[in-house]
């Protein structure tokens, strides 16, 4: 079983005091919601070997896999007389412990979460089984202030949480301009202003903040106050792909239910595959399932470009998750971890063959 290195500098453990969770969500927030919501099942409808699956996602775009899936009836189809309770979160933390507590078995998370979940247990609470979504980053910015990249230098921009995926992504392209920036307190060549997404649109409307390196729809929601997208994450990465979203799944309730594991699989499949052959359908899907979720639906100005920059795949682009580790040990965020056996794909590569699609890799991450 892999086991992750201690975190060893001052600096570092002057966060562990301070933050419950170092690599946290994907910064939607840091409330948690359990809505004990259970779909229907078709009389007559064959069990698997667990009565029940509790699935946990986050009520945002980047996680459309889950709502629309469930919103489709997709996953309810698979699973057959087995029910479904959902849950939303709007923090990777709080989704973390709730699949530790056995409060969900499956759930939809970004990769920070999911390697501070598996690094924190030493490898025993949770596997990736899958992919969801990649893309659907973008540095967006006050066009009078910042008109080219250059320009961020000496501004204030905001990133969701310390640590988050975001805020490691930007602190990674900030060392690769040259410019220097203590990760802990975001001072130094460019101001990293630490925003919980849900504020960061009345900031930027203030002028507290220069700009923003957020993921969909907050990106779109800037855009639609006058902001500028100035650098779209995607075209930093090999073949503007990297993960996003993934499927976590609790090592016992994999063990205990493999069948039930496989059909959730099943299902985001071929969510996925809906989604990409029905995608103004599916838009409006899953602003219907965030209606129902907030009590409101996104605006079309907000709703079509995030759409649009967001891809929906079942590959866990494990590489990727790998870089974005590796990203937050040069940022002094993380030591070293040992990310081996953090992926077990091969209930996945079996719903993909049965599918005639293509095995994914794991980048030598995996259990097998």
């Amino acid at each position: 079983m892999s086991t992750a290195r201690p975190f060893t500098t001052l600096r570092t453990i002057a966060v562990i005091a301070t933050l419950p969770v170092l690599l946290t969500a994907c910064g939607y927030g840091s409330d948690s919601t359990d809505d004990g919501k259970k779909t229907a099942v078709a009389a007559g409808a064959k069990k698997l070997s667990a009565d029940e699956v509790k699935i946990g996602y986050f009520p945002n775009l980047t996680h459309a896999t889950a709502l629309v899936g469930v919103q489709e009836g997709l996953f309810q189809k698979e699973l057959g007389g087995t029910t479904i309770k959902t849950s939303t979160f709007n923090a990777g933390p709080s989704e973390i412990e709730a699949l530790n507590a056995g409060s969900i078995d499956i759930g939809w998370i970004g990769p920070s979460p999911s390697i501070n979940g598996y690094t924190k247990s030493k490898g025993k609470n949770l596997r990736i089984i899958g992919g969801s979504a990649s893309g659907g980053v973008k540095l967006v910015v006050n066009p009078k202030k910042i008109k080219s990249l250059k320009d961020v230098k000496g501004k204030k921009i905001a990133t969701p949480q310390l640590g988050n995926t975001q805020d490691v992504a930007f602190l990674n392209w900030v060392a690769q301009q040259g410019w220097k920036v203590d990760a802990l307190s975001g001072k130094g060549d460019v101001s990293v202003v630490r925003t919980d997404n849900k504020i960061t649109p009345d900031a930027y409307k203030s002028g507290s903040i220069d700009g923003a390196w957020v993921p969909e729809p907050t990106a779109s929601k800037l855009v639609a106050e006058g902001a500028k997208v100035l650098l779209d994450e995607s075209t930093l990465w090999p073949g503007k792909k990297f993960v996003i979203t993934n499927i976590i799944v609790s090592q016992k309730f994999l063990k205990a239910h493999p069948d039930v594991v496989e059909a959730v699989l099943r299902g985001s499949v071929k969510t996925n595959a809906w989604i990409n052959a029905n995608p103004d359908k599916a838009k409006a899907s899953a602003n219907a399932a965030l209606k129902a979720l907030s009590g409101k639906a996104l605006p079309a100005n907000v709703l079509d470009p995030a759409w649009k920059s967001i891809g929906f795949i079942d590959d866990p682009l494990a590489s990727t998750l790998d870089t974005e580790a590796q990203h937050a040990v040069t940022a002094g965020l993380l030591d070293k971890p040992d990310l081996k056996g953090i992926y077990d794909l091969t209930l996945l590569d079996k719903v993909l063959k049965a599918e005639g699609k293509d095995e994914v890799d794991d980048a030598g991450l995996g259990t097998r």
